[in-house]
């Protein structure tokens, strides 16, 4: 089982550094190549809200899909096999017209499969009628696909259905919003739909921004607070209580619009957005109360590391400062992934020893391999992690010892910063300062 989260803010957030809201899940198995492999899009679990007074109960969508791992295999020929046989008595079935039913099975086709896991086939599950709340049912699933080399498999998945009963709020979703101007507003849709068969008594909204958004005075009955440690907050949490009923079928919104300023410093910046319903009543979906407005403002950031000049006798221990600097004017967060904004790789130079090293930086070999001394002091190379996040014309030093074995006349270690994926960094205007020299004895 392998899970696919776009609530990683929230987890963030229950550190005092970051929030967000919801999980979806996806099933998986080793694929038949060894350089991809194939998964099965599918929830681990599925709530169907029963009819009410005799009546027909609502439709939900089950959502699935196939996807790989490899952007340098073409998979193509993706069959997932459908079977509801578990749901005999539970629920009645709806396919797409890219599913070919046969009894209790169905093959759901994709001709291309593609790389994300998206749920691209919506199946329509009904309670059965007269089903009552607390009969469950489950669905199992295989899927298959070719690629050049051979067939590649995934192993059975399954979900649980479960008739119930109560609200089921689900939000809608938010496009992602690019090429803003910093300092300009930009309006965020708030609202949620009842799509179960009981009224939500009562609505909490939950807001999660970060530091490059001003959302204002959102309601009256909403309460803001700045997480995180030190004078510099990276998000602000808002909640929102509201006494609204929500009937079946019904929608709520926030009483005003709600607009996203954004600061002089915003880059990539995001909300993420929960709503629920208030009181004891359970949701029917969990995973349908959030998302995460994601807005882009057209920014740069200036990344810099700079080196040291040192002059020390054999024998003799120096303080040796590696330096980033983001001289803005953006600050840089990767708070939805929690990677850090970048690392600081530094070569050891000739003739000396790392005898301290700070915390957050990994010894290497020279070429950059997994260091197998039994301490992290003495390896010719180092790896330093920058935070998940950087403010504009913040500074983040790595304070290394070096002790001199031999002088050597000039001898320069390298000083490179690196993003945490792939090369260079986008919104980085000037890649020439993302190097530097870190110097021994220098030649006068």
């Amino acid at each position: 089982m392998r899970k696919s989260s776009f609530g990683r803010l929230a987890r963030l957030a229950a550190c005092a550094t970051a929030a967000g809201l919801v999980t979806v899940g996806v099933t998986a198995a080793p694929a038949a190549a060894d350089s991809d492999q194939l998964w099965i899009v599918s929830p681990w679990e599925l709530a169907l809200p029963k009819g009410v007074d005799g009546g027909e109960a609502p439709a939900v969508t089950l959502g699935l899909g196939l996807y790989h791992d490899n952007p340098g295999v073409r998979v193509t020929d993706g069959e997932l096999t459908v079977d509801v046989s578990g749901l005999s008595g539970v629920a009645d079935v709806t396919w797409p017209d890219t599913c070919a039913p046969s009894g209790a099975t169905a093959v759901c086709s994709f001709p291309e499969v593609p790389l994300t896991g998206e749920a691209s086939v919506e199946v329509k599950l009904r309670a059965a009628a007269g089903t009552e709340a607390g009969v469950t049912g489950q669905i199992t699933y295989r899927g298959t696909a070719h690629t050049d080399t051979g067939l590649m498999t995934a192993s059975n998945g399954s979900t649980t259905v479960r008739v119930a009963s109560g609200p089921d709020l689900v939000v809608t979703q938010a496009a992602p919003v690019t090429g803003v101007a910093p300092g300009s507003t930009v309006p965020v849709t708030v609202s949620a739909v009842n799509r179960g068969n009981e009224p939500a008594n009562g609505v909490q909204v939950t807001l999660y921004a970060t530091r490059g958004l001003d959302l204002g005075t959102v309601a009256p009955q909403c309460v803001s607070e700045p997480l995180g440690e030190g004078t510099i907050k990276p998000i602000t949490k808002i909640d929102c209580t509201f006494d609204d009923v929500v009937a079946p079928g019904d929608s709520f919104a926030l009483p005003t619009a709600l607009q996203a300023k954004t600061a002089p410093y915003a880059l990539s910046e995001r909300i993420d957005i929960g709503v629920h319903a208030r009181g004891a009543a359970e949701d029917l979906d969990p995973g349908n109360n959030g998302t995460v407005a994601s807005i882009g403002v057209a920014n740069t950031a200036d990344f810099a590391v700079r080196g040291a000049r040192l002059t020390a006798a054999a024998g003799e221990t120096v303080r040796a400062d590696v330096t980033f600097r983001n001289r803005g004017p953006a600050w840089v967060a990767n708070l939805g992934s929690g990677d850090p904004v970048g690392s600081v790789d530094v070569t050891v130079p000739r003739g000396s020893t790392a005898t301290a090293v700070p915390d957050a930086c990994e010894p290497r070999t020279a070429d950059g391999g997994w260091w197998e001394g039994e301490v992290r002091t003495g390896a010719p190379r180092y790896v330093c992690q920058l935070p998940i996040w950087v403010a504009e014309k913040q500074t983040v030093t790595f304070p290394f010892e070096l002790r001199v074995d031999t002088v050597v006349t000039g001898a320069k270690g390298a000083i490179v910063l690196n993003p945490p994926y792939g090369t260079g960094f986008p919104f980085d205007p000037n890649a020439d300062n993302d190097k530097a020299k870190l110097v021994l004895n220098p030649a006068v």
